[in-house]
Parts: structure tokens; C-alpha cells; sequence
């Protein structure tokens, strides 16, 4: 196997002080970086989202870490496959191997390990005949800072969802592990443990970007981070709720540009040698255990619009 783990995702903007501004206001650190603007977590070294100024909002490309070995035998299995490899675009330089998927994303995979992120506190809570906090109030103080620890997965619409799930396990070295039906499939790293999924596809007519999740230390981060953003005029985009696949708790917000970016916290997580058998859930179980109804357009590609 060769992916194990998401390193950032870039994004073209109309305007990338406008996206500097979304995700400052999400609980991002930003700094310009020539032409880019470059999005970290509190306490991470790590870029985590890259915005490059361009005439619509895009997903520019996605990029993953491997290990040095790895990422030779990815570079033999593409050749084999017949993917053309390319140079770096000239606005986002990096190093390591750049190829498209088959829905004509931009893919680097290069050999690099994941920064550690900023833990957070224990999560104490008490439920029957488990008392694990006593004599201190839980509520959060109303200036709870919400400081997201790291970009968890990202999702794509995508015309061709089994086709993309063959590519990146065949090919890339990833492991798929839950889906429903032809609606959504849910992709993990396939080296050593990971999140349940760090990649995801959502069915569409055509290709695009649909959100990137982030994961925070509490579902009080969630809440607070969440209303804070409507209060400040964003548009709420689905939440507070559970997922069924993955489990997390989510919230999610419209981002400038009618995408999504989503607090989570408390995903599934599956051990390098667990033996887990992906599911193909039902529809009904798709999406959500509980929350608030799946809103109308929660499943609208609008880069399809274009």
C-alpha cells in the first residue's frame, strides 16, 4: 500500500483574500506565501489548505504523504497504468509525483510524514454509573477558543465513483472502507492505521469539490464554532448531528462559494491490521444516524452549474 495520510488540499478562489478571511473566521492561521495564501491549524506545522487566486472556485489539487518507498512503487503502478506524470504547476511547487485521477484532479503524493497535531484535553464526560468529571461544571466558558487540530478528509463529487474507488485502491494504495450504495463510497490510508476515511466520493453528474472536514477537540468546539460563523453571516450548511459512516459528530458551514468546510470530532478509527470489512449501507443510513433533516441542496455539485 502507499497513502497514509492527507497532507492539504488546494483550492483555486476567485479571490483569496476573501478565502483568508472564511477560514480565519473558521479558526485557521493564514499567511501569504507569494501569490498564495496558506492555511494552517493552531499548533500544526503543516499547510493544510493552499489558495491560489484563479477566475472560479475549483478544487486546484489534493496531496497526500508516503513514505520514500512508497511512493517509488506508486510511481511503477501509474507508469503500468498508462497515467501520464507531470511537473508541478508553477503556482503550487512542490516535490514528489503529480498525476491526474480519472476525473481529471490534480493528485500529488509525496514522501513525507504527517506534522503531530496540538492534542486536546481528555473529553470528561458523565453518563450512568460513569462519573468522570465531579465537582466542576462542564459547560464551556462563551470565549471557548475553537482552534481546529488538523484537516481530517476531504470529499469529491465525482460521475464515476466506482471507477475513482478502483484508481485509488488498485493504483494509488489506499483501502476502501464503508460505502452506500452508488450515493457515497469512504476511502482510508492504506498504510498503517488511519481516520475511517480521509478521502470520499459523493455521486454527481459531473466532478467537484463538496467539502473538507476538520477536526476539533470537543462537540462544544462544534457547537461554538458553528454559531459563531452564522453570527459573523455565513451560511449554515447542515448540523449539529451523526454521522452513520465514520460515526463523527459534524457540523457543517457554506463556505464563500457554496462548498462546504465541516467541524467534526470523534471519528472512527481503524488499526492498520484490524480486520474491517466494508459495508455497503442502505440509503436511509447514508448520511446521518440523527440531526436536523439532509437540507435540499446539501448533495448540489454547484461547480456543475458553471
Amino acid at each position: 500500500m502507499t497513502i497514509r495520510s492527507l497532507q492539504h488540499i488546494a483550492l483555486t478562489v476567485p479571490d483569496a483574500t476573501v478565502g483568508k478571511k472564511f477560514y480565519g473566521d473558521f479558526g485557521l492561521e493564514g499567511r501569504d506565501d507569494g501569490k498564495r495564501v496558506v492555511m494552517r491549524c493552531h499548533g500544526r506545522d503543516q499547510d493544510q489548505v493552499v489558495l491560489v487566486e484563479g477566475p472560479k472556485k475549483r478544487m486546484h489539487h489534493i496531496c497526500f504523504g508516503a513514505r520514500a518507498d512508497a511512493v517509488a512503487g506508486l510511481k511503477q503502478r501509474l507508469e503500468k497504468e498508462g497515467v501520464a506524470l507531470l511537473d508541478a504547476p508553477r503556482e503550487t511547487p512542490g516535490d514528489g509525483l503529480w498525476f491526474h485521477d480519472h476525473d481529471g484532479l490534480l493528485v500529488n503524493v509525496r514522501a513525507t510524514e504527517p506534522a503531530p497535531w496540538l492534542p486536546a484535553p481528555e473529553w470528561k464526560i458523565n453518563n450512568p454509573g460513569n462519573l468522570n468529571r465531579a465537582g466542576v461544571a462542564g459547560h464551556p466558558k462563551r470565549d471557548l477558543p475553537v482552534r481546529p487540530r488538523r484537516l481530517g478528509h476531504t470529499l469529491r463529487f465525482s460521475p464515476n465513483i466506482d471507477k475513482q474507488v478502483d484508481f485509488y485502491t488498485r493504483v494509488v494504495g489506499m483501502r476502501l472502507s464503508d460505502r452506500s450504495q452508488d450515493i457515497v463510497a469512504f476511502m482510508r490510508s492504506g498504510d498503517g492505521g488511519s481516520d475511517h476515511h480521509v478521502l470520499g466520493f459523493i455521486k454527481s453528474d459531473r466532478p467537484g469539490y463538496h467539502h473538507a472536514s476538520f477536526e476539533v477537540a470537543d462537540i462544544d468546539e462544534i457547537g461554538v464554532g458553528a454559531c459563531r460563523l452564522i453570527e459573523k453571516g455565513y451560511r449554515n450548511g447542515w448540523g449539529f448531528g451523526r454521522h452513520v459512516i465514520g460515526s463523527n459528530f459534524f457540523h457543517y458551514i457554506r463556505d464563500p462559494w457554496g462548498s462546504l468546510v465541516e467541524y467534526f470530532c470523534d471519528i472512527d478509527y481503524i488499526p492498520g491490521d484490524a480486520d474491517w470489512q466494508p459495508t455497503n449501507y442502505p440509503p436511509e443510513d447514508s448520511l446521518y444516524v440523527w440531526g436536523p433533516g439532509v437540507p435540499d441542496d446539501f448533495g448540489r455539485n454547484f461547480e456543475a452549474a458553471d
